[in-house]
Order: structure tokens, then sequence, then C-alpha cells
């Protein structure tokens, strides 16, 4: 999921002729570095929080199944920090306090998820949050990096591009319900409920077909940004999946689904938006 944001986000900047791939490079990597820091701390803080235990359904995490301790991980975390400092050091060369800003926010968002005083992913704001920096800021701050200046263009396709990654997370957050619940992490599922999930799940799995269709009427952009509506076939099939399903394998092959279907609407976004 940190790949699809700097593909469609450097299509535009190619759209425009704009592109810079040293920047596009440093912005996929610095979006690697924040998902990996994302993960370990994840990992680490759901498992001192109590929401990974022995009843945890998704895949195996290091803490919770004894092959990395603590400390460890925090080490892993601090590694992946520094390594994400220096590549943004030079996006933020690159892009000045937009960039900066949008960094240092995204560092503290990849921790306070799970970790501190006040995990915001226990109070119902990961889907939001996720939504956010997976979608707005990914997109629009790859163009900004290579183009130097804000696009409308870059923060329209950007909403579809965070609908899908946000959609990953509800799958998540729906098969880990009852756990979730029960270590008092207050999830929108936990919130809500199953349907209302499934629903939510939904929208942002089919809502963003709506972009090509209208960028394709609005804009100058070829008819090969209708490119992604193919896919819906696969997100039909990923939707049926995750309304009749409860068990844990079932929902853990969606979620990789989900995934997987998120990458290909956004590459083929981002062909049909740079084809000439």
């Amino acid at each position: 999921m940190a790949v699809a944001p700097v593909l469609v986000g450097t299509a535009v900047a190619l759209a425009e002729g704009r592109a810079r791939a040293l920047p596009a490079l440093a912005a996929l990597v610095g979006a690697l570095l924040l998902q990996i820091t994302s993960n370990i701390a994840n990992d680490l803080f759901d498992f001192e929080r109590g929401a990974d235990n022995d009843d945890r359904i998704g895949p195996p995490r290091a803490a919770q199944q004894g092959l990395l301790t603590p400390e460890q991980l925090r080490a892993g975390i601090a590694a992946a920090v520094a390594m994400s400092v220096v590549v943004g050091s030079y996006l933020v060369f690159r892009g000045g306090w937009p960039i900066a800003v949008v960094g240092l926010l995204s560092i503290a968002a990849a921790i306070a998820y799970t970790g501190g005083p006040w995990p915001f992913g226990y109070k119902g704001l990961g889907d939001p949050a996720v939504f956010f920096f997976f979608g707005i800021a990914a997109v629009c701050g790859t163009h900004y990096v290579q183009a130097l200046e804000p696009s409308w263009l870059a923060f329209v396709v950007s909403l579809p591009v965070g609908s899908l990654a946000t959609a990953i997370l509800v799958v998540n957050n729906t098969r880990d319900l009852e756990t979730d619940a029960a270590a008092g992490k207050r999830t929108l599922a936990v919130r809500f409920g199953r349907r209302a999930s499934v629903a939510e799940y939904g929208l942002l799995l089919f809502l963003p077909y709506l972009a090509p269709p209208l960028l394709w009427w609005a804009t100058e952009v070829s008819a090969a940004v209708l490119l992604p509506v193919a896919t819906i076939v696969f997100a039909a099939k990923l939707f049926r999946t995750v309304a009749a399903k409860r068990d844990g394998p079932s929902l853990n092959l969606a979620l990789a689904g989900t995934a997987r279907l998120a990458l290909l609407y956004a590459a083929l976004l981002a062909l049909g938006l740079a084809w000439p």
C-alpha cells in the first residue's frame, strides 16, 4: 500500500511533464520506511496492550509469537525512523516546509496509531488517518516533491487511493472485532458492529470506481484512465467474501486480496493518467 500512492502521484507529475526520478524514488523509499515503522510499532504496542494474544486470528506477529523481544522491536522502530529522517531530509530540502510538516506528522502517526499515551487507533480514528496519510498526503506529497507546486488533479486522484487503503484496514478490523473489543480497542468495527463495518468496506471498495469515468468526462486525460474499472470484478469477489465469511483464514485472504486490488487499481490509474 505504500507503493500505490507514489505511483499515482508520480503519474500526475509525469502527465504534467514535471516528473523527477530522484524525488520519486526518495518518496517511494520514505513511504516504505513509514509503513515498516507502523508495522513494527503495531506489532509491539498491540502486544503490550493485550490486543495480540493467544486468541489472535490474524497473520502471526513477532512479539505475540515470541520471535522478537519488545526491546528488539523498539530498536527496529528507532532504526526505521532514523532511516526515514535521512530520506526525509532530502525531500524537505527539495520540497521545503510543507514536506517537513507532512513528514513529521507521518512519523508521529505511524507510532501513535497504537503507541503512546493516546493511541488513536484504539479510539476509532484509524480509518480517517489511513485515508489521509495513505491517500491525500502520500499522493499529493509525491507529486509536490517533483512538481514543487500543488495540483488539484493530484488531490482528486488521491481520494480513490485513500479509499482503497482504508478498505484494507476495515477488513483487518472486521476480522479482529471480537479480540479488539476484549482488549478495549474501540475501532469503528467495534463501535458500530460487523454489519456497519461490512457496509463501510463496500463503500470504500466501490466508490473509487466512480473516479475514472468522472476524470475522463471532466478533464483532458485519455480514455486510458478507465483502465482501473476492469478491476471491479475482483472488488465484487472480495466484498462477497468479507460479507459472508467470519473465519480468520478467509478474512486474512481477503485482507491480502484487498491490498493487491489497491495496488493494481493504483498501477492502472497511474498508467491511464500518464498515457499520452
